[in-house]
């Protein structure tokens, strides 16, 4: 790798695989997958919602199709990375990256919330090159929303520096990305482009974000609306090139 290199990064609520028609219906969040994502050639995948959200927040979704469809890694294989036996992911949230990536660290955080919120970051290495994977799904409320990323940004200050990738549902309605994705909170500055990703229908808000702590580097940012990812979700998915390395 030369100086620079390139992530295709995609995340997606896949709202416990409950669809525009109310069914719940695990294969066609699958099949969305296949037929809007893959063809990007990912190379981190987010799922957020895509557990049980009551304890023992079971499993939903066809782990290994999923996998195998995208060939990217599966991150929980080990159970502290997981809620609880029963699960695929740490509430909710499920990702998968590329297997040429060198996993050096991961954990799950914990986050405080009326819904019980989770985050997974995981350090990867491409070529001698580091930086850091952060998914999560975070609260409505704005009071909330600031406490978790208070709490993500005492996790990143506690961490070997390295550039960050957040990415998932942070419920961040507000373009300017409001008090719980600034500096204070977060420790730093985090930059990526806003796009309309929900309802899946007709989408209004930008709930859905790809960003990382080097401006310029999101870029290409779309929200996929193919119709399989429609009708399989109440979000749509959205998709993003995020450049690692250089200043």
């Amino acid at each position: 790798m030369a100086n620079d290199s390139t992530l295709v990064c995609v995340t997606w609520n896949v709202h416990r695989a409950r669809g525009a028609d109310g069914r719940v219906d695990a294969s066609r969040v699958a099949a969305a997958i296949e037929a809007a994502i893959v063809p990007r050639g990912p190379d981190v995948l987010a799922l957020q919602e895509a557990d049980g959200d009551c304890p023992p927040h079971a499993s939903i979704l066809d782990i290994v199709r999923i996998g195998q469809a995208t060939g990217l890694r599966y991150v929980h294989d080990v159970p502290a990375l997981r809620w609880g036996p029963a699960s695929d992911g740490f509430l909710g949230t499920i990702l998968w990256v590329h297997p040429r990536f060198e996993q050096t660290h991961a954990d799950v955080i914990d986050l405080p919330g009326h819904c019980h919120r989770g985050a997974i970051a995981v350090e990867l290495r491409d070529n001698g090159h580091a930086f850091r994977v952060m998914s999560m799904h975070l609260s409505l409320g704005q009071p909330l929303r600031m406490a978790q990323t208070r709490i993500l940004g005492q996790y990143l200050t506690r961490r070997p520096p390295m550039q960050t990738v957040i990415l998932g549902d942070l419920n961040e309605w507000r373009p300017w990305g409001g008090a719980a994705l600034g500096r204070a909170m977060l420790g730093r500055r985090f930059y990526g482009p806003v796009r309309r990703s929900f309802p899946a229908r007709w989408p209004l808000l930008p709930l859905n974000r790809i960003l990382t702590d080097r401006a310029g580097a999101v870029r290409n940012a779309r929200v996929l609306g193919h119709p399989a990812t429609t009708g399989a979700s109440d979000h749509r998915p959205l998709a993003a090139q995020v450049s690692l390395g250089g200043k």
